[in-house]
């Protein structure tokens, strides 16, 4: 009905389908598999990072996260999730560990992402929109 609270428009087998999708994504990019990474991106998605242009499909996507530093250490942490229809968001927190170009220590970076994604008729679901920033104060991490 209207009224039923969007959290419960969301069967268990979306939820478990989405963070499917988060922890696949995850484990690619600590992998340096970015192509992998890039599939859990529609063919026509964009990630909006910060300081910097919209990256938009799938190869573009892929090279953008060939262009990072290595990452030593990756986690995401859903910590809000609706959905209506074949439409959902989900907010997580991140955590990374990565050595910038001269840097001499490791760079251990937090912050927030919002990812919208779409149902695909075979049940998964793919990220059409993504866009965080660190939470770090005053300074560009990566861009």
């Amino acid at each position: 009905s209207a009224c039923q609270p969007l959290s419960e428009r969301l069967a268990d087998s979306d939820r478990q389908a989405i963070q499917a999708a988060v922890d696949g994504f995850t484990k690619a990019v600590l992998a340096s598999d970015f192509t992998t990474a890039a599939s859990y991106y529609a063919e026509d998605g964009m990630m909006l990072p910060p300081n910097g242009a919209v990256v938009q499909g799938r190869s573009a996507i892929s090279a953008f996260l060939d262009g990072f530093p290595p990452i030593t250490a990756f986690t995401q942490n859903i910590v809000e999730l609706e959905a209506n229809g074949d439409l959902a968001y989900a907010r997580l927190t991140y955590s990374m560990t990565t050595t910038p170009p001269g840097a001499k220590v490791p760079l251990n970076d937090s912050g927030k992402v919002i990812i919208i994604l779409r149902k695909q008729p075979n049940g998964s679901w793919l990220t059409t929109r993504g866009m965080w920033n660190s939470d770090l104060t005053g300074r560009t991490v990566i861009t």
